[in-house]
């Protein structure tokens, strides 16, 4: 079982800037655990670290799982627990210490676990049930799904199309039920022995504040531009890439749907909403260490914090 650092908790609490310093004094690289941040071409929405940011007193530390998949394309969370995972085995088996900095919890919980996801959907095999459940009607496939894995059947609704689907595709697949297949995963020890520290702000107010402040600075450093860019280059406005908080609601004032002044105000609005997601996915978590700042970050004592319950 390889062991990690993570630096989690919600947007703007400088998670990037903690995670070179972790790196540096415990002698580790930085996996990242964002699912925006995967997309090239999607660096100022996303905060994505840049060169100078990465970089402290002339060095530069190593960052991962950055501008690995093009914003045409979509992404999942297996996708990124198998890439993740040769990423830290690579660090690992180097002596380095891999440190994941980011606020996507699916992400961290998936990679920690080191889950073992259902096989990716096969074209040809989904088309046919899809045929079949429209023809026939849920029902009938329901009771198909019984005769193999009636604890599915008794918990889908015949209605729960994609669902019911899924369940049949899954068995046709690997000849495992997904009952069997969901059992055996929760099972399995995690693969990473993980030690978790999330920051956020004492006050709630400072925490938007600095939100706020931050899609300020966004909206300075271009992001409209950026937007633009990636409209023109053939992103699609309802791909998965596009449905980033910051990106979504640029690409409606561009197509004339909204102004920016809404735009922006909605942006601010929705991290906000988006930042209390994370308080909240954490805090229901066992052995979450966390730091809480006042009025500005004091990495230093986070760094110390970081060093006790670093694992060795």
């Amino acid at each position: 079982m390889s062991k990690l650092l993570v630096i989690t908790g919600p947007t703007a609490t400088g998670k990037t800037e903690l995670g070179v310093r972790a790196a540096l004094a415990l002698g580790g690289e930085v996996v990242s655990a964002d699912s925006m941040q995967i997309y090239r071409g999607m660096d100022i929405g996303t905060a994505k670290p840049t060169t100078d940011e990465t970089r402290r007193d002339g060095i530069a530390v190593p960052h991962h799982m950055l501008d690995v998949a093009e914003p045409t394309e979509p992404y999942s969370v297996s996708r990124y627990v198998a890439e993740a995972t040769a990423v830290i085995d690579d660090i690992t088996a180097r002596g380095k210490l891999p440190i994941v900095v980011g606020g996507t919890g699916l992400y961290i919980d998936a990679l920690i676990a080191g889950r073992d996801f259902a096989p990716a959907h096969d074209g040809e095999l989904l088309r046919e049930l899809e045929a079949r459940y429209d023809a026939l009607g849920g029902e009938a496939l329901l009771r198909e799904l019984s005769a193999f894995d009636p604890d599915s059947a008794a918990r889908l609704h015949a209605n729960d199309k994609s669902r019911v689907i899924r369940a049949i595709e899954i068995y046709r697949l690997t000849g495992e039920t997904m009952t069997r297949h969901d059992a055996r995963t929760r099972e399995a020890p995690p693969r990473h022995e993980a030690a978790i520290l999330a920051l956020s702000y004492a006050e709630r107010a400072r925490l938007y504040e600095r939100i706020d402040a931050r899609v300020d600075a966004m909206m300075a450093a271009g992001l409209a531009r950026e937007v633009q860019t990636l409209l023109d280059g053939g992103v699609p406005r309802g791909g998965t890439a596009m449905q980033a908080i910051g990106y979504k609601e640029l690409a409606d004032a561009i197509n004339g749907e909204t102004d920016t002044d809404a735009a922006v105000a909605l942006i601010k609005r929705r991290s906000r909403n988006y930042a209390k997601r994370q308080l909240t996915w954490w805090r229901v978590k066992p052995n979450v260490t966390w730091q809480l700042w006042e009025n500005t970050p004091n990495f230093d004592v986070a760094l110390r914090v970081l060093t006790e319950i670093a694992p060795v």
